[in-house]
């Protein structure tokens, strides 16, 4: 197991076997959908392996007090940056672990990110590093799509869901697909696009949702967070809910 870890041999041997299957014209849809959701895991698995290689204890020498998670290319002035894929500060796949000390941070962020990992194994994970690598009163900020607002306005009017298309799946190729305002629930509950740029969505969160999440991992307090567009992407302030639990 060790070897593997660190040369990553069988996975880059796995990635070749899945890149000719998929290039075989006979692999059906379902193997080929499943197999393309494989070869995304692997991508996240060598970079992952790559920053774990450089910091093998699994914590980084220093620790950034500020640090957005899943950020992308969303920047934040002063924040140290973590995803899974470029760009980044670091690349790690944080449903490994948060690879920072006990109580060293004092802000994390993420928003649109904690409804891409599965629940509740890597949720429930992330909420207890958070945790643990949050000082005391340091503040885990968490911005998703808000659940409630989406079944809260069912059934919609044309207008109201005409203004979620735009604002969220405008660019997407599913807006073809998307021909009821149940079909808008569903995407927002577990959109499942074979995307090669889109992930999953795999939970839905509302607040209070978000509430017993964190609290369950030893938050003190989990409150309605004053959305601050010098932090959060103004683009994902409509119909999301963001909290900020404290430690």
């Amino acid at each position: 197991m060790n070897a593997h870890r660190t040369d990553g041999s069988s996975i880059d041997l796995l990635g070749e076997q899945i890149t000719a299957l998929l290039a075989d014209p006979a692999t059906s849809h379902g193997l080929a959908r499943t197999l393309r959701a494989t070869a995304k895991e692997i991508e996240l698995s060598r970079y992952h392996r790559t920053s774990q290689n450089a910091f093998p204890s699994g914590q980084l020498d220093s620790t950034p007090k500020k640090v957005q998670v899943g950020g992308g290319a969303h920047r934040i002035d002063g924040f140290f940056n973590i995803d899974a894929v470029p760009p980044a500060d670091l690349l790690w796949d944080v449903r490994e672990g948060i690879p920072f000390q006990d109580d060293s941070v004092e802000v994390l962020f993420s928003e649109h990110f904690l409804e891409h990992i599965d629940y509740p194994m890597s949720a429930k994970q992330y909420a207890r590093e958070a945790h643990r690598v949050l000082a005391a009163g340091g503040r885990l900020i968490t911005g998703v799509p808000d659940a409630a607002f989406v079944l809260g306005s069912y059934p919609a009017s044309a207008e109201q869901a005409g203004e979620m298309i735009s604002r969220w799946y405008a660019k997407r190729d599913c807006r073809k697909d998307i021909n009821t305002y149940l079909d808008l629930i569903n995407y927002v509950f577990r959109d499942q696009d074979d995307d090669p740029t889109y992930n999953p969505h795999y939970w839905a969160y509302d607040f209070e949702k978000l509430s017993q999440l964190f609290t369950e991992a030893g938050f003190v307090t989990v409150e309605p967070w004053d959305f601050d567009p010098n932090m959060a992407n103004p683009k994902r302030q409509w119909a999301s809910v963001y909290v900020v639990a404290t430690k």
